[in-house]
Order: C-alpha cells, then sequence, then structure tokens
C-alpha cells in the first residue's frame, strides 16, 4: 500500500498518475485532499465548478461532490473505466482522506515530484480546501 501526501499537488497531474497506478493493481491511500493545488484564476475554478453542480436537480443529478476528498475521487474516476470490472476494481483501491488519520501517522508518505506545484509558471492558483468552502462543502 503507497500512501501520498497530496500537500502542493496539482490535482490533475495527481489524479493521472494515481489512475495509471490503481489500473496497475496498487492500493493508494492520499492524504491532505483539501491541500490539492488547483491551476488557473479563482474566480474562473469556482464559476465551473459551480456550473457543474448546478447543472442536476436534487432529485436525478448528476450529483457532484462538494467536499474535497470527494472532488479528488470523482476526478481520479473520470480517468479510470469506472464502468467496467476494471475501473471498479481500481477504485476500490483507492482511499483518500482529508488530513491524516490517525492510523496512517506514523507511516511513510511519498510525493509525486512531477505534480508538485512548483512546476507552475504562474502563481494563480487555488486550494482544494478553499475551492469547496466556497461551492458549499462542509468538511
Amino acid at each position: 500500500m503507497t500512501i501520498i501526501d497530496a500537500n502542493g499537488l496539482i490535482l490533475g497531474r495527481l489524479a493521472s498518475n494515481v489512475a495509471k497506478r490503481l489500473l496497475a493493481g496498487e492500493k493508494i491511500d492520499i492524504v491532505n485532499a483539501e491541500k490539492v493545488v488547483i491551476s488557473g484564476s479563482k474566480l474562473d475554478t469556482i464559476a465551473e465548478y459551480r456550473q457543474k453542480i448546478d447543472i442536476g436537480s436534487t432529485e436525478f443529478g448528476p450529483h457532484f461532490p462538494k467536499r474535497p476528498d470527494r472532488i479528488l475521487k470523482r476526478t481520479v474516476r473520470g480517468m479510470v473505466p469506472y464502468k467496467r470490472a476494471r475501473g471498479r476494481d481500481a477504485m476500490s483501491r483507492l482511499k483518500v482522506h482529508v488530513g491524516v488519520p490517525l492510523e496512517l501517522k506514523d507511516k511513510e508518505m511519498t510525493q509525486i515530484a512531477e505534480a508538485s506545484m512548483k512546476r507552475l509558471s504562474s502563481n494563480k492558483y487555488m486550494r482544494l480546501g478553499d475551492l469547496s468552502t466556497k461551492i458549499g462543502g462542509k468538511f
């Protein structure tokens, strides 16, 4: 089992790396989901996610998550063939946490160098926790 500390990692790069590893059969726990970075303008990012949430009805959907751990898991799901058995099995091997749970506190955590926010050329970004509170998430 691999534990990834998501503090300061770019959302899309992290999700694509995790999706590949899940499909290869690896079990992954991601901690500090609220500290993941989304690149781009804050206003544009909030407007995009607000539009995704407002599309469906509360009764019929589509239902889009508001919590940071669920948004990250949904992003990974978009990169996996989740309607097939292979994708369902891959998604069952993924766990995403807000903060660091007590049972994982003493374990060794890894970072993904190619997903680091140091790769960003501009300072336009926002954290997933901030986005979640702006769109109405409670965590």
